[in-house]
């Protein structure tokens, strides 16, 4: 979890690859008009997040519910009720986070020098506007998100201790 330009989708993929589990991009899941939004720059309300939101808990839900590997889903997740909201998918304490925090002049920096994605760097500052840093929230991992890649792998794999269902 993090503001866009943090490294979710690289962390991610290379976790998965790393735990053998299944990699959920959670952008795959925004609506049509949200990605219009965002590409226009406009930013996303609560209202535009509710239905998001719910997709993403239903597949955490069913990841958990199904035998087998662990899930790492991708997502901002930039305020704490959308944090809580995922972590209803399954029993307590199922669903944990990565935290990849990064300074806005990085991030706006990523986001620029990105292409194919449809988040405009125009809303860099309303992420950052938008940050309730997860402090003090439990199964929540804090990390450096300019480390290196294959180091925030392995303190997340040192951190997990056991399979769950994971955010970054």
């Amino acid at each position: 979890m993090g503001v866009s330009g943090c490294g979710k989708s690289s962390v991610g993929q290379s976790l998965a690859h790393a735990l053998g589990w299944t990699l959920h991009e959670g952008d795959a899941y925004h609506a049509e008009e949200s990605i219009r939004k965002m590409q226009s720059g406009t930013p996303l309300t609560d209202e535009d997040r509710s239905g998001w939101l719910d997709t993403l808990t239903r597949l955490l839900d069913s990841a958990i519910a199904t035998p087998g590997p662990g899930v790492v889903l991708t997502c901002s997740a930039l305020k704490r009720k959308y944090r809580d909201r995922l972590r209803d998918a399954g029993p307590s304490g199922t669903v944990g986070f990565v935290f990849l925090d990064l300074g806005y002049d990085t991030a706006l920096q990523r986001v620029q020098g990105r292409s194919g994605h449809f988040f405009s760097p125009e809303l860099v500052a309303n992420q950052f506007a938008t940050l309730e840093r997860p402090e003090g929230e439990g199964t929540v991992l804090c990390v450096d998100a300019t480390l290196p890649l294959t180091e925030i792998v392995q303190r997340t794999q040192s951190w997990l201790g056991r399979p769950h269902a994971l955010t970054t």
